[in-house]
């Protein structure tokens, strides 16, 4: 039989944020309903290297495909050689009979995913006037946040903090010429935080920046940075009171945001209000008022990439991208 190649050039002209949206609302439905076997993720750490691996895998059966992802950053790269600091490979196999279907590059599916779950949690979760948005982080994600974020609401103002000052003004100029958003650039946390609706972090980091004394009343959170054990973006106390959902419940109490509030003592397993597969099924109310302060802790499913890379791997075969090998 023959297995479909698909370069990052073949991926990139088969995907659209908005079919992405789409196609990972089904895939957190189908993990809610329990049509998904997901496997936990195997992670592999690399310090001498700057460097983590993380392997994620799931069986849908609603498509009845097998996908396996390799995702790695490694973050010197960039400043030590000319590749991305994220690297990723899709395979997928056909759920009857185990065959390779297709091999692909899995670097832009996975920003394009994360940043569809972050605009999905934010369209059922964050006040529907929120107009201004907190970023933390520069980098790949923090532009897929926001990309994904205005095609579901009508945001008018980023306010983006980074470590790296260096990356601010390109940062600045590819979402103001990509969006009608305004950015501006700030030099603490607090300031990035001044006036904002949602706040979304995604950075590496392996202790908290963000106090609770920064989060307003209201305030939407995206927590995307922590996807594995020891990273840490903010304050568990921001977890107290608040209304907690999580992708995986599994994944987050064991290598999410949540995880480090639970252990801090903050909360239980119990005081998470949900998956958000339950509130795409209409199972549990969405925000309830315009004072409560939500999170949406995500550590990235292999669902995500399972409906996504299907849709690109569907499209590719109408479009005839990508090219044929006899791999079996």
């Amino acid at each position: 039989m023959e297995t479909l190649l698909l370069s990052l050039k073949d991926v990139r002209q088969a995907l659209s944020m908005k079919e992405v949206i789409s196609a990972i609302e089904e895939g957190y439905i189908a993990y809610y309903r329990e049509k998904v076997q997901q496997p936990d993720i195997v992670s592999i750490e690399i310090p001498r290297n700057n460097g983590e691996t993380d392997i994620k895998s799931c069986y849908n059966e609603l498509n009845e495909i097998i996908s396996v992802k390799v995702a790695s950053g490694f973050y010197n790269n960039g400043k030590i050689n000319h590749l991305p600091s994220m690297i990723g490979t899709i395979l997928l196999y056909g759920g009857r009979t185990g065959a390779p279907l297709c091999i692909m590059d899995g670097s832009l599916i996975t920003g394009i995913r994360t940043g569809a779950a972050g605009a999905i949690s934010s369209k059922l979760l964050a006040r529907k006037d929120s107009k201004t948005v907190a970023v933390f982080g520069a980098g790949g994600q923090a532009r897929m946040q926001i990309y994904a974020l205005c095609e579901v609401m009508n945001i008018e103002e980023v306010r983006v903090y980074s470590n790296n000052k260096e990356e601010l003004p390109k940062y600045k100029q590819d979402i103001e010429e990509n969006t009608k958003v305004k950015v501006i650039l700030c030099d603490t946390v607090e300031k990035a935080m001044e006036g904002a609706d949602i706040a979304i972090s995604t950075t590496p980091s392996k202790k908290y920046y963000i106090d609770k004394s920064c989060v307003r009343t209201g305030m939407h959170i995206v927590a995307v940075g922590a996807d594995m054990p020891g990273k840490n973006e903010w304050e568990p106390e921001v977890f107290r009171g608040a209304k907690i959902v999580n992708d995986s419940i599994a994944q987050c109490i064991s290598r999410g945001e949540t995880r480090n509030a639970i252990i801090a003592g903050v909360i239980k397993e119990s005081d998470i209000y949900g998956e958000i597969g339950q509130l795409l099924a209409g199972e549990k109310p969405l925000r309830e008022n315009d004072d409560e302060i939500t999170i949406f802790d995500t550590t990235g499913m292999g669902i995500q990439d399972n409906v996504t890379a299907v849709m690109v791997y569907e499209l590719a075969k109408r479009k005839g991208l990508g090219e044929y090998f006899e791999f079996i």
